[in-house]
């Protein structure tokens, strides 16, 4: 899925509300709705571009090891069902 906004955009649209403006005005300017605002608010809300980025090579990192996780398993189970089997 591509995103259309940056995390720098993100925050930049949080900011131009925490200066004074209004959600409205805002999320029309940008075309976004008013959900996706505030889904942003509460996941990049009072965070700075560098912390963001973070965020998001945590994200990433932690996806990767719950998929080797996975494959982990699946591979105990699979040798778990070979041995249980009689000869």
């Amino acid at each position: 899925m591509k995103k259309r906004f940056t995390e720098e955009q993100i925050i930049g649209v949080l900011r131009e509300q925490e200066a004074g403006a209004k959600v409205k005005e805002i999320i029309r300017r940008h075309g976004i709705s008013e959900q996706t605002f505030y889904r942003w608010k509460s996941k990049f809300g009072g965070m700075d571009v560098s912390e963001a980025r973070r965020l998001k090579s945590l994200e990433s990192e932690n996806a990767k090891l719950k998929k080797l996780l996975a494959e982990a398993m699946l591979d105990n189970a699979a040798l778990k069902d070979v041995v249980s089997k009689k000869w």
